[in-house]
């Protein structure tokens, strides 16, 4: 197998068979067999992999001597067949490598998806409502749920801040790339000149982190209760239900008040501090791992300029690999799985030709 020893793969084989053996037996504990099993997942793809590039292999050898028999018609369907095997060959061999790279341990996470408006006033808050709904639209495609957490409603419409829950399978591992300032050009309703403005929203993904992920001590918490304010009805304005969460070691505040009950919006407000923590956990660790390296799609940066949405020319040009879609219409109906798959395989050629380097 290309640039990956053999006895590498022979060692994750062994081990996936050790695994599958012991799932056999029925003798594991609940705690036990669910680490068991995890392990088995993670190693069961890189052994079909594998098997499958194996295969491929000894059929690639049984049709190259067939290239040479007497027959004028089995040599022409075995050089036809060869063709077709190596095409195979190749797209196993990558299978193969891409199930060796390591797994970032958060794609299989839920994930908080943070918008807010930058510049552009009112306009902004109107098109970072417009990402909400494309996303919302693209969660729903997905089988994803979205769980509204926090916003902050602008007058003309639109979102000035919104936070949401993004729950389901692989949420981050799909929308992890879409942390950056998303830029849009287009003639404002009130614009009488008929003149594009450039307006922008910044978009954040984080993957949300359990309880068992981030430890926080009571004593590291100052908690403020106070009256809600702004819409909501006359019941927010009449009791003392929002809450104001401070970290204080890392001086992070979270404001939660959309909900009556303030029991349910000191959850909320913890639910978004633990995930931030757990970032600036994660990108301490990135930058020991990685330096200042960033990869082909960007570094997540929420100051990096990453998407244009042009509405007179009906295009979408993602930044960090020059992918032009005139399909904005559909996009914005969260029709994203185009644009999300090219990031995706984007990151994995990087990660590919770093595994080779």
């Amino acid at each position: 197998m290309t640039s990956i020893p053999a006895d590498r793969i022979a060692a994750i084989e062994a081990r996936r068979d050790e695994l599958q053996a012991l799932m056999a037996t029925g003798d594991l504990s609940g705690d036990r067999f669910v680490q068991v099993s995890k392990e088995y997942a993670e190693l069961e793809p890189v052994a079909q992999a594998a098997s499958e590039v194996r295969r491929l292999r000894a059929e690639a050898q049984s049709l190259q001597h067939m290239t040479h028999d007497a027959d004028d018609e089995i040599r022409q369907m075995a050089s036809e067949e060869l063709h077709a095997n190596g095409e195979a060959l190749a797209a196993a061999d990558r299978k193969l490598a891409l199930a060796l790279l390591p797994r970032d341990a958060a794609d299989e996470r839920a994930a908080m998806l943070e918008i807010r408006a930058g510049t552009g006033g009112d306009e902004a808050a109107l098109f970072g409502g417009d990402l909400f709904r494309m996303y919302q639209k693209y969660a729903e495609k997905q089988g994803w749920r979205v769980e509204l957490i926090s916003s902050s409603a602008s007058d003309a419409g639109g979102f000035k801040e919104a936070i949401a829950s993004v729950e389901g399978k692989g949420v981050f591992a799909k929308l992890k790339f879409e942390s950056g300032v998303h830029r849009v050009q287009r003639v404002p309703a009130t614009e009488t000149q008929g003149r594009i403005h450039t307006s922008a929203a910044t978009v954040a993904v984080l993957p949300e982190a359990e309880e068992v992920d981030i430890k926080i001590d009571d004593k590291d918490l100052r908690i403020d209760i106070y009256r809600s304010s702004g819409p909501g009805g006359q019941s927010v304005n009449t009791t003392d239900s929002a809450v104001r969460i401070v970290h204080i070691p890392t001086g992070l505040v979270v404001i939660q008040q959309d909900e009556k009950s303030q029991h349910k919006n000191k959850a909320k407000a913890m639910k978004v501090l633990r995930t931030r923590l757990y970032e600036q956990e994660r990108e301490r660790l990135h930058a020991e791992r990685a330096g200042a390296r960033k990869s082909m799609v960007g570094s997540g940066d929420r100051s990096e300029r990453i998407r244009t949405y042009n509405f007179p020319q009906g295009r979408v040009t993602d930044h960090r690999i020059n992918l032009t879609l005139h399909r904005l219409p559909e996009i914005l109906e969260g029709e994203m799985d185009e644009l999300i798959g090219a990031l995706i395989a984007q990151d994995e050629a990087d990660r590919l030709a770093q595994l080779d380097g």
